[in-house]
């Protein structure tokens, strides 16, 4: 009986080690961090800019942006920046629509792939600069129905989807720092 007990303490000694090790060594949950200064309270997200000819496509990320660090974070956030402990700026660069999939009998596209490019910049009430991404990248596929009895305009659900990405991105790489 002495071996097996011999083994079974160097098991759960070396589990032990292990579990030290990686403790101390920066390792973390992922969502379980928040790096913006502690007595940050507000956080002011005034509309993003628009580059593009595309109508509202500013409003559309801004409005998803506001939603997810609503649903994600304990800031208020508010469209002003006067009194804001943190303001998020952002600015809609390009937005570009091509065909990637064609039917093979037919050749007409059946699939666009909606390409939208952006800035985002985090700054505290000093004016500096917490967070700056100045080139976020979305992609988005929708189809194009060939029936013309079916035909469903998919662009609007499609930037839906991708603002939704968008904003899940730019709301973790504020908070967690990347």
């Amino acid at each position: 009986m002495r071996p097996k007990t011999r083994w079974g303490t160097a098991v759960l000694l070396g589990i032990l080690a292990c579990s030290l090790i990686a403790g101390g060594c920066g390792y973390r949950v992922v969502g379980r961090t928040n790096a913006l200064p502690p007595g940050a309270q507000t956080i002011a997200i005034p509309a993003f800019a628009n580059r593009t000819t595309t109508y509202r496509i500013e409003q559309i990320l801004t409005e998803s942006v506001v939603h997810e660090f609503i649903a994600r974070t304990k800031y208020r956030v508010v469209p002003e920046e006067n009194g804001a402990d943190l303001v998020l700026h952002g600015e809609v660069t390009s937005l570009a629509a091509g065909a990637v999939v064609f039917d093979p009998t037919t050749g007409v596209a059946t699939t666009v792939l909606v390409t939208a490019v952006m800035k985002a910049s985090l700054q505290d009430r000093t004016g500096k600069t917490l967070y700056q991404n100045n080139n976020l990248v979305f992609r988005e596929p929708y189809e194009i129905s060939e029936d013309p009895k079916s035909f469903f305009q998919e662009e609007g659900p499609a930037l839906d989807r991708m603002s939704r990405d968008l904003a899940e991105r730019v709301v973790s790489d504020i908070i967690e720092s990347f």
